[in-house]
């Protein structure tokens, strides 16, 4: 299988984000994007997914988060994206259940080529710590768009915040590792009746 790596850098009049990407790594990451919470979800989807992982973003912090959150799930779209290829030999789909305490989500992605979310995520207060929840939602929308997969996120149950937004993130990691491997059964072929992905 071709190297499964990208780099990608998108500046606009509100950020400056680079991220490098590596589907193949062994969880490592390295994440200056100034929203220590972002972060910490981040650092889950790296050493979930076994993605390398090096974010460093730059944004209009002083309003607010949004721009900064959104745009890095832009670029990390259009970096998951690149990475991927022409997806020949993978698995495709890919789910996972994941708990912490009395929180537990599922997420459920499909490396499609079409843009699709669905988010059934009540938080039980709008904030954790400064971090706007209503932000997780945009960072997955963008990331959505711009990698072209489609994504279920449902949490289940969950009465902390952060244990809930911990386990959607966890959750993610585990299902798009699966849906990223390998599949030896497939070698050279697309997991598709169309033939292309």
């Amino acid at each position: 299988m071709a190297d499964r790596t990208a780099t990608i850098e998108r500046n606009t009049l509100e950020t400056r984000i680079r991220v490098s990407i590596n589907l193949d790594g062994r969880g490592e990451r390295q994440l200056e994007i100034g929203v220590p919470f972002l972060e910490h979800m981040l650092d889950q989807v790296a050493r979930h997914g076994l993605i390398d992982l090096c974010i460093q973003a730059a944004g209009d912090l002083e309003i607010d988060a949004h721009h900064t959150v959104e745009d890095v799930g832009i670029t990390l779209g259009q970096a998951l994206a690149q990475a991927l290829g022409d997806k020949t030999g993978i698995r495709r789909y890919g789910q996972a259940y994941v708990p912490l305490d009395e929180a537990l989500s599922r997420v459920v992605v499909d490396l499609s080529g079409r843009p699709g979310l669905e988010y059934n995520v009540d938080f039980p207060r709008a904030r954790i710590g400064r971090f706007d929840v209503d932000l997780l939602r945009e960072f997955f929308q963008g990331l959505v768009n711009h990698s072209a997969i489609t994504l279920h996120i449902d949490n289940l149950r969950g009465r902390n915040a952060h244990h809930v937004a911990e386990t959607v993130f966890k959750a993610f990691a585990r299902a798009l590792r699966m849906a990223c491997e390998p599949d030896p059964r497939l070698a050279g072929i697309t997991p598709s009746t169309k033939g292309v992905l």
